[in-house]
């Protein structure tokens, strides 16, 4: 099958690194490639790595995960943006998130991605979600000439000792991040979006000062947004981390929490998704279905522990084959367990 000749795999320390090229299909995993939730913003994930540790991290990701047995890259950037501008044109249009369960700033080639995207008609705006820990005012830059239009900057904290608490890195600078978000902010076209999660008993009463650091620069002003601070809630996920001590909070707590925010700093935290430009739009057409059996073929190590990577037949969607380690190269017939926003998970029968 030309799809096994499409990764390469060597090591990463205890891990499989694995690398992908064309014609392995960007569509069906939720670690790399495309991901489409029905909205006229397309997530596309170029690396699974990380060099944060966030103590809250919902993928696992970073030096300290027990879970995963592999991570992936997308070497073949000019494959990635076809396949996004198929899934953009089909949408009438859209935005690109790249974003990923790891740092997406760990792709080497991520200007020649965002350069290629920019050429994609159908692609109106790229943005890119970072934990910071490697922004510089020079990549900035190159990313800026790239066409990249904004960063969402998932900081959690001003406070340079917290920082370095939840992101579970001593070399993690908040004040450089800092520094360089102003910088870039005042010399490029970039403009800037704050994504902080809130972990309770940590940082609750951090966001304020995360809130007047965006107001004073007048972030989300250059792409117009009524806010440039969205507050994610804490929360706990099946192949996550939990942060110990901590109950995640109710959806209504959360809620009354950005409510009482907004009361207490005059700036709007809850906003509608069409005042950030998002829309409902067609999804990408699902070859499979929850329940049917399909025929796959093992291509290589699975992303958590006891998965294996495969395809389907015409080399079409990738999929998760779980509890299961096959030897590449192996066709089975397996069903399919869950096939939400094509994303595909199956179990052999």
């Amino acid at each position: 099958m030309e799809c096994l000749n499409a990764v390469r795999v060597s090591r990463l320390g205890r891990l499989s690194l694995v690398r992908l090229r064309r014609p392995f299909p960007m569509v069906g995993h939720i670690a790399f490639g495309i991901i489409d939730r029905g909205t006229n913003v397309i997530q596309v994930r170029p690396s699974t790595l990380c060099f944060h540790d966030c103590i809250f991290c919902s993928v696992d990701a970073g030096p300290s995960s027990t879970r995963r047995a592999s991570e992936y890259i997308v070497e073949d950037v000019e494959y990635l943006a076809e396949w996004t501008g198929e899934v953009a044109r089909l949408k009438g249009g859209a935005e690109v998130l790249i974003d990923g369960v790891g740092e997406p700033l760990t792709n080497p080639r991520l200007p020649d991605l965002i350069r290629l995207l920019r050429d994609q008609e159908g692609v109106t705006t790229i943005a890119i979600e970072t934990h910071g820990g490697s922004l510089s005012l020079p990549l900035l830059r190159r990313l800026a000439e790239a066409g990249l239009n904004r960063v969402n900057l998932s900081i959690d904290t001003l406070d340079p000792a917290k920082a370095r608490v939840l992101t579970n890195s001593a070399w993690y600078d908040i004040a450089r991040i800092k520094h360089v978000v102003e910088e870039a902010f005042k010399q490029t076209s970039l403009d800037f979006v704050l994504t902080p999660v809130v972990v309770p008993g940590y940082n609750e009463d951090d966001m304020v000062q995360l809130i007047e650091w965006a107001r004073s620069l007048g972030l989300g002003s250059k792409i117009g947004w009524p806010s440039a601070v969205l507050i994610q809630k804490y929360e706990v996920h099946k192949h996550g981390r939990k942060v110990k001590g901590v109950r995640p909070w109710s959806w209504g707590k959360f809620y009354e929490y950005l409510r009482s925010l907004e009361r207490r700093t005059g700036y709007r935290l809850v906003l509608r998704p069409d005042e950030i430009g998002i829309r409902r739009t067609p999804r990408l057409p699902r070859p499979y279905r929850r329940g049917s059996n399909v025929r796959l073929t093992t291509v290589g190590p699975g992303w958590l522990r006891g998965e294996s990577l495969a395809v389907d037949q015409q080399c079409l969607r990738s999929f998760t084959l779980i509890a299961s380690e096959v030897r590449p190269g192996t066709t089975v017939v397996a069903k399919v367990i869950e096939d939400d926003n094509n994303i595909y998970v199956a179990k052999l029968r």
